[in-house]
């Protein structure tokens, strides 16, 4: 009877459980901390540090924004419609027209060259999407600093 009774329990939890619905586990914090004086952007998830990868940004005579921002609109494909349709693949906007976004210009990063804003290897670029993207925009911070 013990027995019984212990099976049916059982069977009682086991379809209570298929039957709740499955809690997504919680979002991760994403910071993108990029230092312009070292060209190079770190990728923190939930306050550890996960990637560090070479960035090129604003050049003599243009300027990328310095401060704390929020991502805002996301594009994996965008043609640039100030600067001759220039192709920047897995964009994150964060600044008015300024975004993080892939480049076909790999060769020059970790050097200043950009019209302001702040290029990636395509591969890196889609990474730091995709980590947005899966995590939320309010769970995302992008943060310049000289």
């Amino acid at each position: 009877m013990r027995i019984f009774r212990t099976a049916v329990a059982c069977v009682f939890v086991t379809a209570f459980l298929a039957a709740s619905p499955i809690v997504p586990a919680e979002a991760a914090s994403i910071v993108a901390r990029i230092d312009l004086s070292e060209q190079r952007m770190r990728v923190y998830i939930n306050g550890f540090p996960r990637h560090s990868w070479p960035v090129s940004t604003a050049r003599r005579g243009y300027r990328t924004p310095i401060g704390q921002f929020r991502p805002g609109r996301m594009h994996r494909r965008y043609f640039s419609r100030k600067y001759d349709g220039a192709p920047m693949p897995w964009s994150v906007f964060f600044y008015h027209g300024y975004a993080i976004h892939g480049t076909d210009q790999v060769k020059y990063l970790g050097r200043p060259v950009s019209h302001g804003c702040i290029r990636l290897h395509p591969a890196n670029a889609r990474r730091l999407f995709t980590l947005i993207e899966q995590n939320g925009k309010r769970n995302a911070r992008i943060v310049v600093t000289r």
